[in-house]
């Protein structure tokens, strides 16, 4: 590379991954082959697949209702809640100081 040439940073478009990661995960040809009609390094595709599969095992997860979790978030602040009121009650006794 000469001194003034920069390297411009190609940005590819959500459709053209999705692409590229649909056929890695279909495998019916190399990586090597798929890279080079799509001209994208392995490693990335490599990555866009691995991103693709993992977004796709999350939508098939069932997600918790928004009540459900106010609910559980609820009941994790009452456990914290007691927890603390009785450390405190045995710094108490163990001080012998009650002006808390």
């Amino acid at each position: 590379m000469t001194g003034n040439t920069k390297l411009v940073r190609r940005v590819h478009p959500t459709s053209f991954k999705v692409n590229v990661a649909l056929e890695l995960i279909k495998g019916t040809e190399t990586v090597a082959q798929i890279c080079s009609r799509f001209g994208v390094h392995p490693t990335q595709a490599t990555a866009w697949k691995n991103k693709g599969l993992i977004a796709l095992k999350s939508g098939f997860e069932e997600a918790k209702r928004p009540d459900v979790i106010k609910e559980e978030l609820i009941d994790e602040l009452y456990k914290t809640v007691g927890k603390l009121q009785l450390e405190l009650e045995w710094l108490k006794k163990k001080t012998g100081n009650t002006s808390y």
